[in-house]
C-alpha cells in the first residue's frame, strides 16, 4: 500500500526545516549585524561587525566553559556556522547530516544554558542580539527546539529508507488473458 505524500513525518520534517532553519539564520545574523547596545553613544561602533563579535565573545566567555582562545574561536566561527546551517536546513540538501548537526548544536546550547542555570550564573543567554537572562523559561525553549531537531532527524532517517511516493515506479498494468 502506497502512503500519502504528505503524512505526519514529512510535515514535521518540513516544519522543522523551516522553523529551525529560520532560527539559526536569525541567530547568526543577529550576532553579526544587529546593532550593539554597549556602544550606543558612538554610532559608528553600533553596526561594527568586530564590535558585535567582541560583544558576543564577552557573552560566550561569561559561561566560563572555554579558554580565552576557545572563546575567541567560538565567537568568530559560531555565527557564520549558524547561518550556513540554517541555509542548509532550508534548502534540504543532505538533510540527514544537517539535521543531526543541528541537533548537536542545540544539545550543546541546552547543556550550556542548563549548566549556567544550575550554577546560578547571572548572565545573558547570548542567543540573539537582545539581552535575555538565563532562566527556566530559556531552558524550556531550548528543550523544545532540541526535541524538534531530534524528532526531525529521526524522521529524516526513516523517510530516507523509503522511496519517495512521487518518484516510485508504478506497477505495470495487469494483462487480461481472458
Amino acid at each position: 500500500m502506497q502512503y500519502a505524500p504528505f503524512h505526519y513525518r514529512r510535515l514535521i520534517i518540513w516544519l522543522g526545516r523551516i522553523l529551525l532553519g529560520g532560527i539559526f539564520i536569525y541567530a547568526g545574523y543577529s550576532k553579526i549585524l544587529l546593532p550593539n547596545k554597549f556602544y550606543w553613544p558612538w554610532p559608528m561602533l553600533r553596526f561594527s561587525v568586530s564590535a558585535n563579535l567582541s560583544n558576543f565573545a564577552f557573552q560566550v566567555g561569561s559561561y566560563k566553559m572555554l579558554s580565552p582562545a576557545g572563546v575567541t574561536f567560538v565567537s568568530h566561527v559560531l555565527p557564520f556556522a549558524e547561518i550556513a546551517l540554517g541555509l542548509l536546513l532550508l534548502i534540504g540538501w543532505r538533510l540527514r547530516i544537517w539535521a543531526a548537526v543541528a541537533s548537536l548544536f542545540l544539545l550543546t546550547f541546552l547543556a550550556a544554558v542548563t549548566r549556567a542555570y544550575i550554577f546560578h550564573m547571572d548572565i545573558n543567554c547570548g542567543c540573539f542580539a537582545t539581552p535575555e537572562p538565563v532562566s527556566l523559561k530559556k531552558i524550556f525553549e531550548d528543550s523544545s527546539l532540541v526535541l524538534l531537531a531530534v524528532v526531525m532527524t529521526i524522521f529524516a532517517f526513516q523517510e530516507a529508507r523509503k522511496p519517495h511516493p512521487w518518484s516510485a515506479a508504478e506497477a505495470p498494468p495487469a494483462k487480461n488473458f481472458a
